[in-house]
């Protein structure tokens, strides 16, 4: 069983991210459940997205301390969901920020990450944006969890779901935006080594 949460606000394509996923699992063969919870998600609100990937599967909602995985597209969603992940967990949250009305500080939420995710990768928005477009930033994220053997299911099965869902010029990009995750992933285990915690520099 893979149980993976994906969080987000709204616009940042969140539950297409989930939809990926489950199309990719179910592709492989695995049984899948999922379900979204999104609040005021027009207003940027938070978007919050369950896939769980396995034989057997009771509930399509995953319980605090029950995540292999949080994909988180901005900080302060992160945090949100720390209270998800496993205590051996994966997180790869990117450091992009949108701040809600009342703001918050962008430091004090890494500071938040590092002291409590049990696996963290920290990747940067700007290097994202720069290469991909920020459009693109969910499935970036996505790679970044297949080079982290974070699902059972590799970036070339991926791949195959995205020629089936987009047209030619959607597919190159967001299969462009898939491997850069991947390759941002791939650098930074590989500076810190396979025990390291953080992925963020």
């Amino acid at each position: 069983m893979t149980n993976c949460l994906i969080a987000g606000v709204g616009g940042q394509g969140t539950v297409l991210a989930s939809r990926l996923i489950s199309s990719t699992a179910l592709e492989c063969g695995l049984n899948v459940r999922g379900a979204e919870t999104i609040g005021m998600a027009q207003r940027g609100g938070s978007v919050l997205s369950h896939v769980r990937m396995g034989k057997s599967i009771a509930s399509p909602l995953i319980s605090p301390g029950q995540a292999d995985i949080v994909l988180a597209f901005e900080l302060c969603e992160a945090a949100r969901t720390l209270r998800y992940l496993k205590a051996d967990g994966l997180m790869i949250a990117c450091d992009r920020v949108i701040q809600p009305a009342s703001g918050y500080d962008p430091a004090a939420m890494l500071d938040i990450l590092r002291s409590s995710a049990g696996r963290l990768m920290v990747l940067q928005s700007e290097a994202i944006a720069e290469t991909c477009g920020l459009r693109a930033l969910n499935v970036a994220l996505i790679g970044a969890a297949c080079a982290c053997g974070a699902f059972p299911f590799s970036v070339g099965d991926m791949e195959r779901v995205i020629d089936t869902r987009f047209d030619a010029e959607r597919s190159k990009m967001n299969k462009s935006a898939l491997r850069f995750g991947e390759t941002l992933a791939s650098a930074g285990r590989n500076r810190r080594g396979n025990g390291e915690r953080h992925g963020d520099d």
